[in-house]
């Protein structure tokens, strides 16, 4: 079971991000909603997203699994989890970034889209704001499903 993360968490998830090279831009900030599932070792699994000003889009962001758990469903429980939150909170496209997880992704419906279309529907999210700002997102792939039509 995924629980709200609460202001005293952020530092374990920023670790627990890090340590799976997850971009930990912005955690803090008001439009992020973020889970863990925790267990006896610490964090087993996070997942969160982020809204649009307008809250037809959803940056999913801050998915993953500690490694000893992985292959195990954990990592489809926790993105489902995300996404399922996001159209729950009225988003009609999720969208993402991730070089490597592609075909991860894609068990959920995920299509491969462009890194401009994510930052037009997206433009303040952090992670868009620092890829920008670090010229990160010419190299990052973008990911997008529709929720709602």
């Amino acid at each position: 079971m995924l629980e709200p993360v609460r202001p005293g968490d952020v530092p374990d998830l920023t670790d627990f991000l890090r340590g799976a090279d997850l971009t930990v831009a912005g955690l803090t900030a008001p439009a992020v909603r973020l889970w863990t599932r925790r267990d006896d070792e610490g964090i087993a699994a996070s997942a969160g997203y982020e809204l649009s000003a307008d809250s037809r889009h959803a940056l999913i962001r801050s998915t993953a699994v500690r490694p000893d758990l992985r292959g195990r469903g954990a990592g489809l429980a926790a993105a489902t989890f995300a996404v399922d939150r996001a159209r729950e909170s009225g988003a009609a496209t999720a969208w993402l970034f991730s070089r490597r997880s592609g075909p991860f992704w894609q068990r959920l419906g995920f299509t491969r889209s462009t890194t401009d279309a994510l930052a037009a529907a997206l433009p303040d999210a952090q992670q868009v704001r620092l890829f920008r700002r670090t010229g990160q997102l010419d190299r990052e792939v973008a990911w997008s499903l529709t929720l709602r039509g």
